[in-house]
This record gives C-alpha cells, structure tokens and sequence, in this order.
C-alpha cells in the first residue's frame, strides 16, 4: 500500500498542519495557529460547495501515513482577483530612449501597479517539509500536480486562465531588495509586515503605491536585478512549469519582484491529460506505468489521491488490491488518472 497521499484539507487537521507550520514557518503557511485555522475552514467549505465557486480555495495536503505526519501543502485559488480581493501586480514595460543630438541610447524597465477584478484561478501554497523533497516517490511532483487534475475534473469551478507567482532571488534572511527600493517608502511596512497583511487585505497596496509608472533605473542595482527573476529555490517549479505550457508574461509581483507565469487551462498539457476511468481488476495489455491516482469523496476528506503504477485503457484502469484498498474503491468505480511521466 501506497506510505503517502494526498488529501483534500479539512478542519480536523489544524494541529497536524501547525506541526509542519512551525517547522517552515512560510507566507504560503504561517506558523499561526488563527491562520491555518482560517485556510482549513475555508478549504473545507469550498471542498464541499458551501461558498460562491470565485470564492473557493482548495488545499490539498500530503500525509506521510506511516510517520502519520502532514509534509507538504498545495492550493488553488479559484478566481484571484475580484471585486473584493483584485489581483494586484507590477506591469514590466520596456522603454527604449534615444538621442540623436547627444547619440546616447538607453533600455529601461518601467514598473506600473495594475489591477484585475475579474482574474485568473492561481496555483500556489507549494510547501514539502525539506527531509521529504529527495525521497524516490518525487512527493514535489505528487502535490504540485494534483492541483491540475483537480482543475480538470471540475474545470466549470474554475477561469479560462491559470497564474503562478514565482519566488525571486531573497536573501539568506528574506530580505526582498525590490521591496527594500520601493515598497518600504510607500508603506512603512518590512516585508514580512506586508506580505503577512497581503494574505488577508490587500486594499493598502492599492492606496499607498504609486499609481503611475516607476522607472526601475531610478533604483538601487540589487533592486533592478531581481525583477522578472526566479530564485534558486524555485528553479525546480518554473521548469515545470514551462514544460506543462505556462509562460512569463511581464508581470510581477509588488513586494519582491518574482515573476507571474501564466497559462490557458485548457493548454495545460496536465489538464489534457487527465482522464477519469473505471477500476478493474482484469489485466490490460500495453506497459505499466506511474499515475496519480485519485477519487471525489462525498464527506470529509472529500478528496483523496496517490502514485500508484497502474496498467489502463481509454476507459478502464487496473489496480492493485492494495491501491484499491489505499483509495477506498472497489471494481467499477471511478477513478481520475494523471500519469506521472
């Protein structure tokens, strides 16, 4: 039987999450109990339906079953940027000036505070606990692309465009230069301050930024040189990315600088991908290979996944007796495949 899988999250775990929370302390999971209470609530109820679809957020967590320990988090934001709570970023425009009179010629970056009320689903809150990110089952893998075959399996809950906010070079301390530059004089916050206040009102980025464009030449060159960059520690996830169709689209983010990648979801090679089958417990000829495996549930944890290696056709998937038993399925019932390849 499968050792780890993927939950949708819940209320009942608050202290298991808090137990990981307290290990990484992260923006996407706070080391706060009133907030990882919140985010539980809230996924719970968007799991079962009980609030507007553009509300929703989706957490899934990864279980070590054996240890019986929460080691990794995902999320989807069904619709970031509404009426209530825009999406808010940084256009990056590039300038060219020239002067015949002088011949000098210059390339710079304007930086333009945009808004959308109407925005796209958001993948993000990726967090695996560091002793867990090099084991053979590729766990990072697991609970990153669980989020697209949840998107695709309920694909009228979601938008026709799908954002992920990348981490830009931080240093050792999580200094944010970009924010250092610029943020800090239009708030008077630290970055931790106002990233911490950004998960739950963004509204002051919209009063106290400047809303015309800011030349970045006018910056410090630790400022300029993290815009639009990915940093070391999500190297891993923009190749990913780029290999499953997102793309950068000259926007970032306000308080550091980390670039927007985004994509069409029905593009999304791992949306496409994704196909619902029926269990069977007869052999199918072709080669085994490994899938996310996963069902709906119809109560709390409302959603369960794992790797297995499975063997399947256009509509049937065989799995082992163990699996089955890992899943809670039977033959003939349902199943949604993502191979893993």
């Amino acid at each position: 039987m499968s050792r780890y899988e993927i939950l949708g999250a819940c209320r009942d775990d608050e202290d298991d999450l808090l137990k990981l929370a307290r290990f990484l302390n992260t923006v996407n999971l706070p080391d706060d109990r009133a907030s990882v209470r919140s985010l539980l609530s809230h996924a719970e109820q968007s799991f079962r339906g009980d609030i507007p679809p553009a509300q929703r957020k989706f957490v899934f967590v990864l279980w070590d079953r054996v240890e019986k320990a929460a080691v990794g988090t995902s999320m989807i934001v069904a619709q970031h940027g509404r009426p209530d709570a825009p999406y808010i970023y940084l256009d990056v425009i590039p300038e060219e000036k020239y002067s015949k009179a002088v011949d000098k010629h210059f390339r710079h970056l304007l930086l333009r505070l945009g808004f959308s009320y109407d925005g796209p689903t958001e993948i993000g809150g990726l967090v695996v606990h560091p002793e867990y990110r090099r084991v053979p089952q590729r766990l990072g893998l697991m609970i990153s692309y669980v989020r697209f075959l949840y998107i695709a399996v309920h694909r009228e809950l979601f938008q026709n465009y799908v954002l992920a906010e990348l981490l830009p070079p931080l240093e050792a301390d999580g200094t944010s230069h970009l924010w250092e530059a610029l943020g800090r004089h239009f708030t008077d916050m630290s970055y931790a301050e106002a990233d911490f206040l950004s998960s739950r009102d963004k509204t002051f980025i919209k009063d106290l930024f400047p809303s015309g464009a800011v030349n970045a030449s006018l910056l410090a060159p630790e400022a300029r040189a993290v815009i639009g960059q990915v940093g070391q520690q999500t190297k891993g996830v923009e190749k990913m990315l780029r290999r499953v169709g997102f793309r950068y689209v000259d926007r970032v983010d306000p308080f550091d600088g980390g670039p927007h990648f985004a994509a069409q979801i029905d593009d999304v090679t791992l949306v496409r991908a994704t196909s619902k089958k029926t269990v069977t417990d007869q052999a199918i000829p072709g080669d085994p290979f490994v899938a996310l495996v996963a069902r709906d549930e119809t109560r709390a944890p409302y959603f369960r996944a794992i790797r297995a290696t499975i063997s399947s056709d256009d509509t049937s998937a065989q799995l082992s007796p163990d699996d089955r038993a890992a899943l809670k399925c039977d033959v003939s019932d349902t199943v949604i495949v993502l191979p893993l390849r």
